[in-house]
């Protein structure tokens, strides 16, 4: 579990968080949503200590960070995979040089028990056979799930995706949020996904933490999302018609109970 308490952050003297607190709990996906420069990302490099807060603590398990030492610090990162909205492949590399190289840079395996590793998670996000083909040779869907491959390589306890569906067609984005939800129960994860899909919402959302100019304005799960009342998260979601056809169904059902 990761919990963050208080967390305030300045640049100059434009409040970019302020007072935030949360939960995000392991084998759940907790989104973190709200409007361009609400603070998401903000927050997001503040946990992964990108960004140093100005005020505020953060905990891995319980035990917060600022009090590890050197190497728990080290063994933490270690544990953290992340999926960059851009995929961050290198181009260069193989598929499988590219799921393989966290291994290359912080595993003492041998070569075999590397590639042996490295087709495994392959298999599991439906990518075998793919190993020598290189970026520019496969589909976007491809590419993510060749980012979620190796931001899991390491079995980390804690996931971190920026947008993992930006610049995905419908259908493959609910392949990756089915695979993301799918692998995060399976292996009891702390998933922290930064979203602007309301589709994304509905589907994995068990968690979602909504930022409005740097202040934590809501907080719930997808079904609690469908009687929300807060105006300003209403604002927000209603530009999705998913959402909106979600919640008059939702509310058509109801009437019908009546």
């Amino acid at each position: 579990m990761i919990e963050i308490k208080h967390i305030s952050k300045k640049f100059s003297d434009r409040a970019i968080l302020e007072d935030i607190s949360a939960q995000f709990k392991p084998g759940m996906c907790n989104l973190i949503i709200g409007a361009s420069g609400s603070g998401k990302t903000v927050l997001t490099k503040c946990i992964v200590d990108l960004i140093q807060p100005d005020e505020g603590h953060i905990y891995f398990d319980g035990v917060e960070f600022g009090n590890m030492n050197k190497e728990q610090r080290k063994d933490l990162r270690n544990s953290i995979g992340m999926l960059f909205q851009g995929n961050a492949l290198f181009d260069s590399m193989t598929v499988q040089e590219n799921v393989k190289f966290p291994l290359d840079m912080f595993s003492e395996l041998n070569e075999s028990e590397k590639i042996e590793k490295v087709n495994k998670i392959l298999a599991r996000v439906n990518l075998e056979g793919v190993n020598d083909k290189f970026p520019a040779e496969i589909s976007g869907g491809m590419k993510k799930r060749v980012g979620i491959a190796r931001a899991l390589v390491l079995n980390p306890k804690y996931l971190f995706c920026d947008e993992p569906n930006s610049g995905l067609d419908p259908q493959t984005s609910m392949v990756i949020d089915k695979l993301i939800h799918e692998l995060t129960v399976e292996n009891n994860i702390t998933t922290i996904v930064v979203t602007h899909d309301m589709n994304s919402v509905m589907e994995i959302g068990d968690y979602i933490l909504y930022l409005h100019q740097g202040h934590k304005e809501w907080e719930g799960s997808k079904q609690d999302i469908i009687y929300c009342k807060n105006e300003l998260l209403n604002n927000f979601i209603f530009a999705s018609d998913f959402l909106q056809d979600a919640k008059t169904q939702r509310m058509l059902e109801d009437n019908k109970k009546i």
